[in-house]
């Protein structure tokens, strides 16, 4: 009797200690690596799309310094340089370049007529023969 006793026991501690749901969350830790000082630049000029924009970054692991310039559609170039930290958070300072320039003259709106729209049934009736 005693026998089946510490049998039932075992099962029981068993189960209690298996866990109740298999697919939640890992049982290992994600680890997590210092900052990694890091450096990148690129621009796009397009004369022909009329895209003009560029940006350069760099980190030593924990200040973020860097600057942003695209080219606005009235024709001026607006420069963002920024400075992120921990402590400081996200510091911006905006600056422009050039003078606005709008057309004296506006021509006719750009408008598309709408095409109609006749769906095919995409299937195919049975033949009888």
């Amino acid at each position: 009797m005693s026998a089946k006793i510490v049998a039932m026991m075992f099962l029981v501690s068993q189960a209690l200690a298996a866990p109740s749901d298999s697919y939640g969350p890992p049982v290992h830790q994600p680890t997590y690596q210092e900052p990694i000082p890091y450096n990148f630049a690129y621009g796009v000029s397009d004369e022909y799309a009329g895209t003009d924009f560029s940006q350069t970054e760099e980190s030593d692991g924990s200040t973020v310094k860097g600057s942003y310039t695209v080219l606005l559609p009235d024709g001026r170039k607006q420069t963002v340089t920024y400075v992120a930290d921990p402590y400081n958070g996200y510091q911006a300072e905006v600056s422009y370049y050039g003078e606005a320039q709008y057309p004296r003259e506006y021509g006719p709106p750009v408008t598309f007529k709408p095409q109609a729209y006749h769906p095919q049934p995409s299937y195919q009736q049975p033949s009888y023969h």
